[in-house]
């Protein structure tokens, strides 16, 4: 009987010494188990190598011209309104010209005195030529005469080109278009007394219709003459116009710190008013090629007190990886992230979220 005991309480010790093992195993296993935290990443690649960069400028007729009077007067007659119509050669104003007109007459009286005077001196002198050939006159009376006509003569065509130079004068007192177009501003009222050279109005003329803006220096490289653009306008939803690069300035606008450009239209509209804002857009890079630059998402990029990073994942598996900091340096923040200068190569991996959360070396599930 107490051997059965024995055996009993064997078989019972055997029984709990292997679920206790069997339990230590799992919980072994359990513990061995680590949770890996997933992280979304992406292949650094060119997939689109165009950049697109918009920037704001104003409409305005390809030929601006601004009118003036080149002599000085009352404004007498004045036939210029906002948004006119003009053609070439047309009379859109007219100063009293009563200084011109004095002088005019007084260059004029000018001349008859010195055409009288040069006709006799011309009558003197053939009258001592036919004396000093008869031996009645002397050769130095005949030589003062041909003096006497030669400064009469002179003095008589100085006296027409001043009568002309007069007429010139009142003719300056009366304003006419140069090109065909339509005014744009008004500057002066009828009866105001007018200066030589003093803004009347502003013609915007020509059919031609340009953009003017103003690019800064870290992409005006970038910009070459006839380079293709599109233009929107804000005030014209939807609607997308063709341009060309006409001008672009080699020198710096210090006022605004921006170099001027201009763009000329392709396919101008009458929609498009003289003034209305634009933005033009311009493609910088059209090919892929190994020197083109990676641009990576924002969410991409992190940042602490050793400076800017991202977390380069080396798959391990096709569902683990390995994350490691890599420092970087960037450039211009575009619509489509941030373009490195350095830290990154085509073709590394990077994790694009999630940032503050790893870890260098930490492993992940990649997702």
């Amino acid at each position: 009987m107490i051997s059965k005991f024995k055996k009993s309480g064997y078989l019972m010790i055997m029984f709990l010494l292997t679920v206790m093992l069997l339990t230590s195993c799992k919980e072994e296993k359990k513990q061995e188990k680590v949770y890996l935290r997933p992280v979304a990443y992406q292949k650094v690649e060119i997939t689109n190598n165009k950049l697109t960069r918009t920037f704001s400028g104003t409409a305005q007729t390809g030929k601006v011209i601004t009118l003036s009077f080149r002599a000085s007067g009352i404004l007498t007659q004045f036939n210029i309104q906002l948004g006119q119509s003009v053609e070439k050669g047309q009379l859109l104003g007219t100063l009293d010209n009563v200084e011109s007109r004095l002088n005019h007459e007084r260059a004029i009286s000018a001349l008859n005195s010195d055409e009288s005077q040069m006709n006799t001196a011309k009558s003197n002198l053939d009258r001592v030529r036919a004396l000093y050939e008869k031996g009645g006159s002397s050769l130095s009376d005949y030589e003062s005469a041909k003096n006497t006509y030669k400064t009469a003569v002179a003095a008589y065509e100085s006296s027409i080109r001043s009568v002309e130079i007069q007429e010139e004068q009142i003719r300056y007192g009366y304003l006419y278009a140069p090109e065909g177009g339509t005014i744009s501003q008004v500057e002066v009222e009828i009866d105001e007394n007018i200066s030589a050279g003093q803004p009347i109005a502003v013609l915007n003329a020509g059919e031609d219709m340009e953009i003017l803006l103003g690019l800064p220096e870290s992409i005006i490289n970038r910009v070459k003459k006839n380079m293709e653009v599109n233009i929107s306008f804000p005030s014209l939803p939807n609607k997308i116009y063709k341009g060309i690069v006409y001008e672009v300035s080699p020198s710096i606008n210090r006022e605004e710190a921006t170099y001027p450009v201009s763009v000329r239209m392709v396919n101008p509209s009458e929609e498009i008013k003289s003034g209305m804002a634009a933005n033009v857009s311009f493609d910088f890079l059209s090919e892929q090629s190994e020197n083109s630059p990676i641009i990576i998402p924002a969410s991409a990029v992190g940042e602490d007190e050793n400076g800017h990073f991202v977390f380069v994942v080396e798959t391990k598996s096709e569902t683990t990886g390995v994350v490691s900091r890599r420092a970087i340096s960037f450039g211009e923040l575009t619509a489509r992230g941030f373009e490195i200068k350095h830290g990154l190569s085509h073709g590394d991996h990077i994790a694009i979220a999630g940032l503050q959360t790893l870890l260098d070396g930490q492993e992940v599930k990649l997702k």
